[in-house]
This record gives structure tokens, C-alpha cells and sequence, in this order.
């Protein structure tokens, strides 16, 4: 028998819009984090151009204690996002990858930061 008031397309519609989001349960109305910086090679990667003007690559991989590949793969996605810069050059003979924080990326990294306190005051309240 067909659903005549569409609650089932609804629901389906609904997990479908929040697939890809963090948010805690219960429909508190708590702001979603941003999956992209939420990981952990990312968001070590944005916190730490935050912290500096601008890394280099080996830099960025000593310091989060990655592979090339992993990093490389990182970097890209942030980069896609418009959350990174990055320059290629020349040192030398010797290959430079330089990264920055965009606008962007430093805006995403606030509002990350806020939604993070946000949840937990939110977990807090409910002790």
C-alpha cells in the first residue's frame, strides 16, 4: 500500500541530507561539524597553517608524522575546498611544495572551532 502522506520519502529525503555530517543525536538542533576538517590528518594540517604564515611540505609531514601519500592526498582535498593554497617551486635543484590557510580555510577553521565548543557546552548541559 503507498504511503499517503510521504513520511517514508521524507525520512529517506532527511538521512539522505545528513549522510556526511557529525552532529550529536537527539535533533538538539546542535550545528554539524565539518566532515572535511574534522579528520585528523586535516584538521592537523589547518591548525597548523593557522599557526604559521606557511609550511612546507616536509614540514607539514614531519610535524603530523605522515606519509608523502597520505599527506599528498590530505593536502589535496583541502586544497580542492579552497581551505588551502599551495605553491610548487624550486629550492635549489630541489622540489618546494609550500602550503597556506586561505580565507577560506581559516573562515571553515572558526566555525569549526565554534561548533566544537558549542557541542561541548551542549554535553556539559546535559550532566
Amino acid at each position: 500500500m503507498a504511503d499517503p502522506s510521504g513520511a517514508r520519502k521524507r525520512d529517506a529525503e532527511s538521512r539522505r541530507a545528513k549522510a556526511g555530517r557529525i552532529a550529536p543525536a537527539g535533533g538538539s538542533g546542535m550545528p554539524d561539524l565539518d566532515r572535511l576538517i574534522h579528520e585528523r590528518v586535516r584538521l592537523g594540517i589547518v591548525s597548523a597553517l593557522a599557526a604559521n604564515a606557511s609550511m612546507t611540505f616536509a614540514d607539514l609531514k614531519r610535524l603530523l608524522g605522515v606519509t608523502d601519500g597520505n599527506l599528498s592526498v590530505h593536502a589535496r582535498k583541502l586544497e580542492e575546498a579552497g581551505y588551502v593554497a599551495c605553491a610548487k617551486g624550486f629550492e635549489g635543484r630541489v622540489p618546494k611544495t609550500e602550503y597556506r590557510l586561505t580565507r577560506a580555510g581559516r573562515e571553515a577553521l572558526e566555525r569549526y572551532l565554534s561548533h566544537l565548543d558549542a557541542l561541548i557546552r551542549w554535553s556539559r548541559a546535559g550532566r
